[in-house]
């Protein structure tokens, strides 16, 4: 099961392949690419986005877990994050001037790896890459508070808000994996990805039906159970089986 990385050195930015305490390199892009020949310490690199995505999607209400009281979606309910929202593992999450609700969402992220079009479940199963760890971070006033926008541009697409990584994993079942979110430590979600409403084919291919999804696109699934507010000097560690630890301090 390989784990894609994208990271910095002193030579430049480069894919690479994470091996245990090492980074194989990569010469190419992600779909594109042969091996370098160099190795390198993962201490001695800045591990960044594992991917550069065009697009970015996510599904909101997609646990039952999350659900509560509202009804089940009959559909996926999805919404775009911009990809200036992105953030690297062990960035920092900076709350927004004005913010005062802020809150971490864990989640399986999906990586698109072909050109997706009005696709059965099954070809989209097929055209997805890889998966790794994410954190929705939303703005509670500005999603839903008195005063919420018309839409969630800020609420969820803060600059920050799209904490993204610290591998892309293929070749791996992603149907039943375990999703934890610790903050300072504490777990505060935890739900297997089989808890999922809508499992990541039934996303892509519900999204390929109007939107066209290209290599490097990525889709937020969705989180589990409730979350709870950030404040300055905490830290956020999105964790799931298989793919790694996403890890973010919150600064004011």
């Amino acid at each position: 099961m390989p784990a894609y990385v994208r990271y910095r050195s002193a030579s430049g930015t480069a894919y690479g392949i994470l091996e245990g305490d090492s980074v194989r390199e990569l010469r190419g892009e992600l779909f594109q690419h042969s091996d370098a020949g160099v190795t390198h310490r993962l201490a001695d690199v800045t591990l960044l986005h594992p991917c550069t995505p065009g697009k970015i999607l996510a599904v909101g209400l997609n646990y039952r877990s999350h659900l509560g009281s509202r009804p089940q979606p009959a559909h996926p309910e999805m919404f775009y994050k911009p990809v200036s929202a992105l953030l690297d593992p062990e960035g920092e999450i900076v709350l927004p001037r004005d913010s005062t609700d802020v809150h971490y969402e864990g989640e399986l992220v999906v990586v698109i790896g072909r050109r997706v079009k009005n696709a059965s479940p099954d070809e989209a199963g097929a055209a997805i890459f890889g998966v790794t760890c994410g954190n929705d971070v939303s703005e509670r006033q500005w999603q839903n508070g008195p005063s919420k926008d018309l839409q969630w541009w800020r609420a969820k697409g803060s600059d920050t808000f799209a904490p993204l990584g610290p591998a892309i994993v293929t070749g791996i079942e992603y149907g039943r994996l375990l999703l934890q979110t610790r903050l300072d430590g504490e777990v505060v979600q935890k739900q297997f990805t089989s808890d999922l409403i809508f499992d990541c084919p039934a996303i892509v291919s519900h999204v390929s039906k109007w939107v066209t999804l290209q290599p490097g696109d990525v889709i937020y699934t969705g989180t589990p159970g409730s979350t709870r507010k950030l404040s300055p000097g905490n830290v956020v560690e999105v964790e799931i089986e298989g793919i790694g630890v996403l890890r973010n301090r919150v600064v004011g």
